[in-house]
């Protein structure tokens, strides 16, 4: 089993913090991950892009050639970065911020910014809204293991917030 996914949006959108996330909850599964991120030189609005590999054997090329997964939380992302996802792969959106998403068979739409706002309050939970819903889709790792990552990760202060978004997300499809 071995799993690749694209977390891609905005700066500011929480994308490259969710990837780290993913990968250190697969590292607690003693699973193989691999992660990097690129970003534009533009500290909030740029283009932002976080890969993670996560697989049950050694990962040879630490680099997502062809997605199983990508998650776009905005239309230039979801343009950009979506179009090499494997044919039988899955494209997660953002569907009030994706308001015309790429042709592909499997999508997910759900209106993860809006979630956050109108459940915790911030956009700012964005990027943990659609990490719980990713885990959902996937099943790359447990529910249980993505909840004591993220608990590691975000501010002491958060975490009860934090571990809603994630319910909100994994709860945001049946």
């Amino acid at each position: 089993m071995m799993q690749q996914l694209r977390l891609c949006g905005s700066g500011g959108q929480g994308v490259i913090t969710a990837a780290i996330i993913l990968a250190e909850a697969a590292i607690m599964e003693n699973k193989e991950s691999v992660q990097s991120q690129s970003y534009g030189p533009e500290a909030r609005g740029g283009a932002s892009k976080a890969e993670v590999i996560i697989s049950e054997q050694f990962i040879y090329h630490p680099k997502v050639v062809k997605p199983d997964v990508v998650l776009a939380l905005t239309q230039q992302a979801a343009d950009r970065y979506s179009s090499d996802l494997c044919g039988n792969g899955i494209l997660i959106i953002d569907e009030d911020l994706v308001p015309e998403s790429p042709i592909h068979p499997s999508i997910v739409k759900v209106p993860l910014t809006r979630l956050a706002v109108e459940e915790l309050g911030k956009d700012l939970f964005t990027n943990i809204v659609a990490l719980g819903l990713l885990v959902k889709v996937t099943g790359v790792v447990s529910f249980e293991t993505i909840q004591k990552a993220v608990a590691k990760r975000v501010p002491k202060a958060t975490i009860e917030k934090n571990m809603k978004a994630l319910q909100i997300g994994y709860d945001s499809i049946k």
